[in-house]
């Protein structure tokens, strides 16, 4: 990896923009400090020197030169200067050979002068004014304060620059780290992209921003992934399921051709041949709607919906089918009202799909039931039957289109009624189950309950 990639990346921006941010940051705390600690040593220094003169100009013309001089002498390295001058500036005591130029009085000043031996030094400088008319000159060595605060500076550019060094490494392990997620992400797509659907976004597992996004896209890719089987799967039972009654039609006209010679042969090959092409109709009427709901048009129209309002309409539809086949067909309803948002016709629909395949399937003597309950904050439509059921290996299987068990190959129809629920279902985004009634299947359709407001 080239280190032009990497500053390119996010992650050495970003650790780049911080570095600039914790660097100004540091800067501008460092000033703060710096300037406190500066003016607060400096004011002691003032301060000192203040008290010194006044302490000295409380004495006696004669004590006060004794002091002076006394204080020179102890003053070996002149780290604290001090004179007395007269009206005219004339040197009166102490160890300092001329009076300043102090641009003011009691205010302290700097002034820069030459050591003996010709190196040159900052002094901190006071002028105090005597009553007498003489005055008095303090000073105070600046090279210690000095010193000390160009060891901080020093630290400050070292520390600056172990800082700068490290957030640079810094940034580029951030960059480099991302490159490499990145990149992978980048592989994994390109070989999606080549066909490869199966293939899914890396994750490293940490839950950040890479891979709550990884997360989504594979949940996208799932999706398009079942869509793409779907599709596939459509084509071929469209081909195989349909080519059966398109052959019997094309048959049936075929023979009509060459064999039928009277007005109601033709008649009855004309009626074999349009109830062909209505079955034929109907399978591709029940495609549409499928693909209808499964576009998710008919979301907007949802409204609060009473499940059991529902399941007693379907009840009632096939009623008079149910004592035809001689089958006992019942609602039991927990509620007076079990509420949730969705399409009523669709809802109604598919109810009417479970019902129908129930009957289908219960044999003479047998029992439906249509039941609507609520648990917790959960509604749940189920349609129990006592037919054969359907094997566990099978229960996912039912809902493909134009799935039919081999026990259910010579039954009429189109194995499209699962496939209706199972896409009213995701619309409304229910959850669908199939579970053993014992016998018999209990097939379920679970939403969240609403008020009569439309709110959970």
């Amino acid at each position: 990896m080239r280190l032009n990639d990497i500053t390119r990346t996010t992650g050495f921006r970003i650790g780049l923009l911080f570095l600039v941010l914790f660097s100004v940051t540091s800067g501008a705390v460092f000033a703060y400090i710096y300037f406190q600690t500066y003016g607060y040593e400096l004011n002691l220094i003032d301060s000192a020197l203040a008290r010194r003169a006044k302490v000295l100009s409380q004495y006696e013309p004669a004590t006060l030169i004794q002091e002076i001089e006394e204080g020179s002498r102890n003053d070996t390295t002149r780290r604290e200067p001090r004179g007395l001058f007269n009206a005219n500036g004339e040197h009166l005591a102490g160890n300092m050979n001329g009076l300043p130029k102090a641009p003011f009085f009691d205010r302290p000043f700097e002034i820069e002068v030459t050591n003996p031996g010709g190196s040159r030094r900052v002094l901190r400088m006071l002028v105090h004014e005597l009553p007498s008319g003489q005055f008095l000159a303090l000073g105070r060595d600046m090279h210690d304060l000095r010193e000390f605060h160009e060891l901080l500076v020093q630290a400050m550019e070292s520390g600056g620059a172990l800082v700068l060094v490290l957030g640079l490494l810094g940034a580029a392990a951030l960059g480099h780290a991302s490159r490499r997620r990145i990149d992978a992400v980048t592989r994994a797509i390109r070989r999606i992209v080549h066909g490869h659907l199966s293939e899914r976004l890396p994750a490293g597992g940490s839950n950040d921003d890479i891979d709550r996004l990884a997360a989504v896209v594979n949940n996208m890719l799932d999706e398009l992934e079942r869509l793409m089987r779907e599709v596939k799967g459509v084509s071929d039972d469209v081909a195989h399921d349909l080519r059966t009654p398109l052959t019997r039609l094309l048959a049936g006209l075929e023979r009509a051709e060459r064999r039928a010679k009277t007005s109601d042969e033709h008649a009855q090959a004309i009626q074999s041949a349009t109830e062909e092409a209505r079955g034929l109709l109907a399978t591709f009427n029940s495609l549409l709607r499928i693909s209808e709901v499964e576009s998710g048009a008919r979301r907007q129209g949802f409204t609060s919906v009473d499940l059991t309002r529902i399941a007693q309409d379907a009840v009632e539809f096939f009623e008079p089918l149910a004592e035809e086949n001689g089958i006992s067909l019942r609602l039991n309803a927990t509620k007076p009202s079990e509420l949730v948002s969705g399409d009523a016709q669709l809802l109604f629909d598919a109810t009417c799909n479970l019902v129908s395949n129930a009957l289908k399937f219960t044999p003479k003597d047998g029992h439906v039931v249509v039941e609507t309950r609520h648990v917790g904050e959960e509604v749940e439509l189920a349609v129990r039957d006592t037919g054969p059921g359907i094997p566990e290996e099978e229960r996912d299987a039912v809902f493909r289109r134009f799935y039919r068990s081999e026990k259910s190959r010579h039954t009429p129809g189109n194995g499209l009624g699962l496939s209706m629920v199972a896409a009213v279902a995701k619309l409304h985004e229910m959850k669908l189950s199939v579970g053993d009634a014992a016998p018999g299947c209990r097939i379920s359709l679970i939403g969240k309950r609403v008020t009569a407001s439309g709110q959970s």
